[in-house]
């Protein structure tokens, strides 16, 4: 892992996926291209990002309070989301017919983030110098990172999974309803622990009383 972390070709592949995603995610989904843990590098320098754009953006463009931001809540969150959506299209695609596998979803995801990346920190430091009139440039370049990063993403799950486009959305659309189905279930095992866990201790205290 930690190889591919410094290695410059497997860098230089996750931006090559900018230019061309459509022949990129194929080489990762047929001939074993990508990294996870590159993958996972950008989605924690994409939650960095977002936070740091929420702390440090001028207040043209900015009304969040820095003290209210915290980061690492932040990044715990993205981490969740990212490890949600990729076992939820995973499970779905299973039921599909879909031909990625797991480690193609992640890296699909992952690498998807790039232009969000770029255009958060672009759009950081631009809002820095940025007058009320010129407000709508920040916006324009958060914008097409989101944009392009999402088109990134549809692109890379479908052709992963080797669908049609209408195929592709259904799939995204049903990825968003397994989802949610996971948080719940995770809700309900809590819940059910902590029942459990009242009901055992509740009759530890009766039995430490009554001694």
């Amino acid at each position: 892992m930690i190889k591919e972390l410094f290695s410059l070709d497997k860098w230089k592949y996750a931006f090559y996926t900018v230019s061309h995603p459509m022949d990129a995610y194929y080489e990762i989904r047929h001939r074993g291209r990508g990294s996870v843990p590159v993958a996972i590098v950008l989605v924690i320098l994409f939650s960095l990002s977002f936070s740091i754009n929420r702390m440090s953006a001028g207040f043209i463009v900015n009304d969040v309070d820095p003290l209210e931001v915290n980061a690492l809540t932040e990044l715990v969150a993205v981490l969740l989301l990212y490890l949600l959506l990729c076992v939820g299209n995973w499970s779905i695609t299973c039921l599909m017919e879909g031909e990625g596998r797991l480690k193609d979803i992640a890296i699909a995801i992952g690498y998807a983030l790039i232009p969000m990346i770029i255009c958060f920190n672009i759009g950081t430091i631009l809002s820095q110098f940025v007058s009320l009139e010129e407000g709508a440039f920040y916006w324009i370049i958060i914008a097409l990172g989101v944009a392009y990063g999402l088109i990134m993403m549809l692109m890379g799950i479908m052709v992963v999974h080797n669908y049609t486009l209408a195929k592709t959305l259904v799939t995204i659309l049903l990825t968003f309803i397994a989802v949610f189905i996971i948080i719940f279930v995770v809700l309900l095992f809590v819940n059910l622990i902590n029942q459990v866990y009242s009901f055992f201790y509740s009759i530890y205290q009766e039995l430490m009383y009554r001694a």
